[in-house]
């Protein structure tokens, strides 16, 4: 094995899940105060997934209060505490960019689950 891959075998997350683009996550986010630590759960829609490996990011998008808002995440980032799939859409586009020009809420079919048909 490389030394390379050696080192990013040991910096891969372990509690990423396996996800897609259109999937609703919630991500459950360190975020640290001072010397406090707390955990915050950001919900919304993965509109992108780009790179490979350690690199690996994704964009998720949720609308508060009216406004988009869009966060960007390292998908091994020790900075994820949890992440959960909390509804698997049915999507046909890679980037899911057409997104931002909606104004409120937006619905995405859902995938059906091939362990139940």
């Amino acid at each position: 094995m490389n030394v390379i891959d050696k080192i990013t075998e040991k910096q891969k997350n372990p509690n990423v899940v396996e996800f897609r683009v259109g999937d609703t996550v919630r991500v459950d986010v360190k975020i640290v105060e001072g010397n406090k630590e707390r955990i915050q759960a950001y919900e919304g829609i993965v509109i992108a997934r780009r790179g490979s490996g350690i690199s690996e990011t994704f964009t998720v998008r949720k609308v508060s209060y009216g406004v988009g808002v869009e966060r960007t995440f390292p998908v091994h980032s020790p900075r994820i505490a949890n992440m959960t799939v909390v509804k698997k859409g049915k999507v046909r586009r890679a980037k899911l960019n057409f997104l931002r020009s909606y104004k409120g809420q937006y619905r995405i079919k859902e995938r059906a689950n091939k362990e139940a048909a």
